[in-house]
């Protein structure tokens, strides 16, 4: 086989590689890349703000929030609901009311048509359903239509396109994350237990290991499985709770009774090395040239 210029446009086949590059350069087709650890969020930073929560809440499905900040966006979205809310029903009655009038209209038609019909002699009357030479045409002319014609390129035959129809919007808030119903009472108080390594000059946010396991001791990451229990708020490793907890459904911090649903696993990110069971790929669809 010849060998062929890096650029070489000669070829007969369409190959992977050109077809790459021509989808980066032009920006047609799907991109997809794979998310570094410094794009994945830390399992101690809020959903919402990806900062460091200072008043930490979870859901029961493990998301974690910054209490201030998922309160605003409760706030704000039942205002928007409201907002909605609003606009569909000043629509649902606007509709109401043009049909009432289309109804009237028509009946005033059909009213006249028959005044209009008995005040004819006798011998004008034509009988129901029999049609006249001039209905009978298939002319668009008759009877002044021309006028109903769509026409595109005269601006007093174009036809209008009628506003856009509002639906009825969701009446409840949605988690942000799993798109479940989110209320107030379903929030669970997290408490982290610092590290305790002795040193007091570097703040917590810039250390890399901030928290540890309540009952282990373990330091806890992206990289570490983590519950929290519901009974206390307490941060446990999940190793914690298969090897320790699940043995006597026992909070070991306050010796309260837990149930199944009592333990929370908290959603985390990843290390950025290994998947960790987690979306780890970021895919954005585009046009595509077929071959």
């Amino acid at each position: 086989m010849t060998r062929h210029a890096r650029n070489c446009t000669a070829g007969t086949v369409y190959t992977y590689h050109e077809r790459k590059k021509d989808t980066t350069q032009s920006g047609y087709g799907s991109k997809s890349v794979r998310l570094g650890k410094d794009s994945i969020k830390e399992f101690d930073c809020c959903c919402l703000t990806l900062q460091p929560c200072k008043d930490p809440v979870v859901t029961p499905d493990g998301y974690l929030f910054d209490k201030e900040a998922i309160l605003e966006y409760i706030l704000h979205q039942k205002k928007s609901i409201a907002r909605k809310l609003k606009e569909f029903e000043k629509q649902k009655n606007k509709l109401h009311d043009e049909s009432l009038q289309l109804k009237k209209a028509e009946d005033e038609s059909k009213l006249n048509a028959f005044i209009k019909q008995e005040s004819k002699p006798i011998e004008n009357r034509k009988c129901i359903g029999e049609k006249t030479e001039e209905e009978n045409s298939i002319s668009n002319m008759k009877h002044g239509k021309a006028k109903a014609l769509p026409s595109f390129w005269i601006p007093s035959l174009t036809p209008d396109a009628g506003p856009s129809r509002i639906s009825k919007p969701d009446e409840k808030v949605r988690c942000p994350m799993s798109g479940k119903p989110l209320k107030l009472k379903d929030f669970t108080d997290v408490k982290f237990t610092p590290i305790k390594d002795g040193d007091n000059k570097t703040a917590l946010i810039s250390k890399t290991a901030r928290y540890v396991c309540a009952i282990t001791n373990d330091v806890l990451g992206n990289s570490v499985p983590c519950a929290i229990l519901r009974t206390s708020g307490n941060v446990v490793t999940m190793e914690c709770v298969d090897k320790i907890i699940r043995k006597d459904m026992i909070d070991p911090t306050n010796g309260k009774k837990l149930l199944e649903k009592d333990i929370i696993q908290l959603q985390r990110g990843a290390t950025g090395f290994s998947g960790t069971g987690l979306k780890l790929k970021a895919t954005k669809a585009g046009s595509s040239l077929q071959a």
